[in-house]
């Protein structure tokens, strides 16, 4: 077989295998850092459907939670989807935004984050770690996931609900 056609066969191969053709650079560092951030931070937990129920989609990995919080007085509140999704999920949010909603949990809407998200926690990343978080997120496929609510607490929640019950007096 020729250089030529043995190059063309590894070609081949490595197409079908989906392996990385040639000398690709490394991943964007900021990305990594990102995804490294977000994974210690728990973010799946919340905001990844069927993680409370025991068989996390990762196909729609921050794609949203049909799982949500009851908080007594407050209402129901469902992870949103985190994707960039320009419909269902972070995809019409500047960085600005987003930033303002991990550090300060002030949305573009004026809205407050439910109580169960721990901005206040993130309010303590560096901006470097911020921006990576951010870099991260706009780095994923976007997922078209729809979130139920959020419900008031005399409104009936569509899906599945964990309440927060407060201990007796």
């Amino acid at each position: 077989m020729t250089n030529r056609a043995l190059a063309a066969c590894g070609l081949m191969a490595m197409t079908l295998l989906g392996l990385p053709l040639g000398s690709t650079s490394a991943a964007d560092p900021a990305v990594e850092r990102g995804k490294y951030l977000v994974t210690i931070g728990g973010c799946n937990d919340c905001h990844t459907p069927g993680h409370f129920l025991g068989k996390p989609d990762m196909a729609r990995f921050l794609g949203g939670s049909e799982v949500g919080f009851e908080i007594p007085g407050m209402g129901t509140f469902y992870g949103p989807n985190l994707t960039p999704d320009k419909e269902t999920g972070l995809g019409g949010w500047t960085n600005p935004q987003i930033l303002a909603a991990l550090q300060t949990g002030k949305r573009p809407d004026g809205r407050m984050l439910a109580p169960v998200m721990p901005w206040h926690d993130y309010a303590a990343l560096t901006k470097p770690d911020a921006d990576a978080v951010v870099a991260f997120l706009r780095s994923l496929p976007p997922v078209h996931n729809k979130v139920p609510g959020p419900f008031g607490p005399t409104e009936q929640p569509t899906s599945f609900v964990m309440k927060v019950v407060p201990p007796a007096k």
